[in-house]
């Protein structure tokens, strides 16, 4: 398993954390998404390496900007 980290800028409410999680959630091999309006942070559990630029199509997707926290 592999746990990426990122923020999310522009969610305030948990319909913004669903938006996310499900377009993320959709991508091959996420296994989990774990989303926090209140601390504007995502953890991406995958069942191998990340495609980060993937990733972050998908929250640009749901309507939101992110960035991995290095």
């Amino acid at each position: 398993m592999t746990t990426t980290e990122f923020q999310v800028d522009g969610m305030s409410c948990g319909h913004c954390e669903a938006a996310v999680r499900d377009e993320v959630g959709r991508l091959p091999g996420v296994e989990r998404v774990d989303v926090s309006a209140e601390t504007g942070r995502m953890v991406v559990t995958s069942s191998g390496p990340i495609d980060t630029s993937a990733i972050l199509g998908a929250v640009d997707e749901a309507g939101y900007q992110a960035a991995p926290v290095i």
